[in-house]
């Protein structure tokens, strides 16, 4: 994978590193709303940065986008494909780095199974990536077991990419279109497993691991991108 990154020139710049670009690259659907949303805001956008305003963890009070990076693939424990994140953002608020992995959410679900149905073919590799996911983000094997697998390998890149640029704070956001919050379930039973009870455009803080402090947030987007 290239260490090296080609400066946005909109949007539209976006849809070229989608996985099924012809499918995803429609309006209604997450990665336009979530590139116009960000590419618009040219940092974070309203809806995030009320979010962090109204927190009360000081590190997100003053914070701003050092760098993103749409589509971010991240290495995962074991053989298998990389975690593709919508974005990664490096944020920065004073002397302290962020490290920020964006799902973007319409009416998407977070993947079509959960860990245990990901595990159902029984492959030694996916329990091998699954046992090392769960090192990284701080919980069993047993707990994650009915979680959807995207969130687990989404909380683990914010986590493995905060390692690699040597900051002590990740972020995992999920970034929501959805005016009526579909899948949030989901997202709040993950949040649970850390003793966070959410509700939508809330910011916690879930635990330190490793020395590095996890944070995790669902904001709801402005409901104009829908129709970009």
């Amino acid at each position: 994978m290239s260490k090296l990154y080609i400066p946005s020139k909109g949007p539209k710049s976006w849809k070229e590193f989608l996985a099924d670009p012809e499918k995803q690259w429609s309006t209604g659907y997450s990665a336009r709303s979530m590139a116009y949303c960000w590419e618009e805001a040219n940092g974070f956008p309203k809806s995030i940065l009320a979010v962090f305003q109204s927190s009360d963890i000081e590190i997100f009070k003053h914070t701003e986008i050092i760098l993103g990076i749409p589509e971010h693939k991240v290495s995962l424990p074991g053989r298998g494909f990389s975690s593709q994140n919508d974005l990664f953002v490096l944020a920065r608020s004073g002397d302290e780095l962020i490290s920020i992995a964006v799902e973007g959410k319409v009416s998407e679900r977070f993947d079509n199974c959960t860990v245990e149905e990901w595990l159902k073919d029984g492959s030694y590799n996916k329990h091998e990536r699954i046992k090392g996911l769960t090192k990284i983000i701080g919980l069993t094997v047993e707990e994650i077991m009915p979680i959807r697998y995207q969130l687990i390998h989404r909380t683990a890149s914010a986590l493995l990419e905060a390692n690699r640029f040597c900051t002590h704070h990740a972020l995992m956001m999920v970034h929501s279109f959805s005016q009526s919050h579909e899948w949030f379930d989901d997202y709040a039973a993950f949040a649970q497993l850390y003793g966070v009870k959410q509700n939508p455009n809330e910011l916690s803080a879930a635990k330190k691991i490793n020395g590095i402090f996890l944070y995790l947030t669902w904001v709801t987007g402005e409901a104009e991108y829908l129709e970009k």
